[in-house]
Parts: C-alpha cells; structure tokens; sequence
C-alpha cells in the first residue's frame, strides 16, 4: 500500500491551485447571492417615496411707520412751601375806569413807510457832444510827480480815472479803475482834480458825463 503521508513539498505544488479555486468559488457563492430575490412573489413590491416638503412664498406687506405727535412736557412738580413762609402779596394800582357804555376809539392803522426810490444814474456815458479838456493833455500831465515808494520800488505802469464832468464841467467822483499802488494812483487822482472841463451837451444842453483819463508813470533811465 502506498503511503497517504504526502512531503511538504508535494502540498507547495498544488497550493496555488487550491487557492485560485477557492477564490473562484467565493465569486460564484456572492453572484449568486446578489441575484437571489428575498421578497415573497405573493406580494407586489411598492417603493416607498419620501414626502417633499412644500415651500410658499408669502408676501410681505410693507408696513407704514406714522409719525407720532411728541408727548406733552411732564409737569413740574409743586415744591411746598413751609407755614412760616411769607409770601408777599402783589398790588396792582390799575388808574384807568372802563365803561361798558362808552365807545371804543380804534386808533388808526400804522402809515406804511415811503420806499425809497432807487437812485437811478443821473450821468450819461455816451452823448452827442463829449466833454472837451480846457487846455492840453501834456500840461495837464506836466503836474505829475513820481511818488518816491514807487520810484524806489521801481514800480512802472499805467493808472486809469474815471470821473463825472458835470454841467459847469468840473471834475466829480473820481476814482481809480486800474491802478498799480505805490501812491501812483493817488497821484492820478489829485492831478485828476485839477483839469477842467467845457461841458458835454445832449441836444443842446450841458449834462453830466462819465469820463475816463489814463496816466502812465515811466522811469526815465
């Protein structure tokens, strides 16, 4: 009788195949596991379908805050007065005697103030005869002199005047309407004063004229 006793390494030789059957046959225990139906076949299977929740949408209504009136101020609380307290009584000495029968004077309204009228101008800037100078230009600019702060700050330049010629044909209202300081313009001014003046006329009569007069102040090298 041969021995059942098999060597070691006669088992090494077929563990590899015992191993790839084994395998083989767990695949086909699971397959045909998974396709086994449970369910009795009596009864139909109805899947059960969970409930949504339903969402709605409401509207808000816009709600109007009124304003309210502010609440009365609190009242004071009376402070007491101790008994010992002297209050001193005030007497109304009252002089005048009233009738019920005599009639009420109503004094007169208040007189509404005059408004005062606008002061128009009273001169005419273009007319049909201008004022004419009384003399030349050049002596009138002859009593010119160089203001010393602006010879010294060797300020140049030229300050124009304007001034009414009025119906005598004298100088009115001067005042500088482009000046360079330095005491330059007060200078212009007070030559300004000095000129003379025939009269400009519209429609044959003197008026009173806006005139204007330019002084230039160079320094001579």
């Amino acid at each position: 009788m041969k021995s059942l006793n098999k060597s070691p390494n006669h088992l090494k030789k077929y563990y590899t195949i015992f191993l790839e059957v084994g395998i083989i046959g767990s695949l086909l225990i699971f397959i045909i596991a998974t396709n086994i139906n449970f369910t009795p076949s009596d009864e139909e299977y109805t899947p059960t379908v969970e409930k949504q929740e339903v969402i709605t949408m409401e509207e808000v209504v816009k709600t109007e805050q009124t304003e309210r009136p502010p609440p009365p101020p609190t009242p004071k609380v009376p402070v007491e007065v101790p008994n010992s307290a002297v209050i001193e009584e005030e007497i109304l000495d009252i002089n005048a005697d009233f009738s019920l029968n005599e009639t009420l004077e109503i004094p007169d309204p208040p007189k509404e103030m005059p408004k005062k009228q606008e002061e128009e101008e009273d001169f005419f800037v273009a007319v049909e005869q201008m004022p004419e100078l009384i003399g030349s230009l050049s002596e009138l600019k002859s009593n010119v002199q160089y203001p010393e702060t602006a010879r010294k700050a060797e300020i140049q330049g030229i300050v124009v005047v304007q001034f009414i010629v009025n119906e005598k044909g004298e100088v009115e209202k001067p005042r500088v309407i482009r000046g360079i300081g330095g005491g330059c313009d007060e200078e212009a001014i007070r030559v300004t004063k000095m000129a003379e003046f025939k009269p400009g006329k519209q429609r044959g009569e003197p008026v009173r004229v806006q005139y204007s007069m330019p002084f230039r102040f160079i320094l001579k090298e």
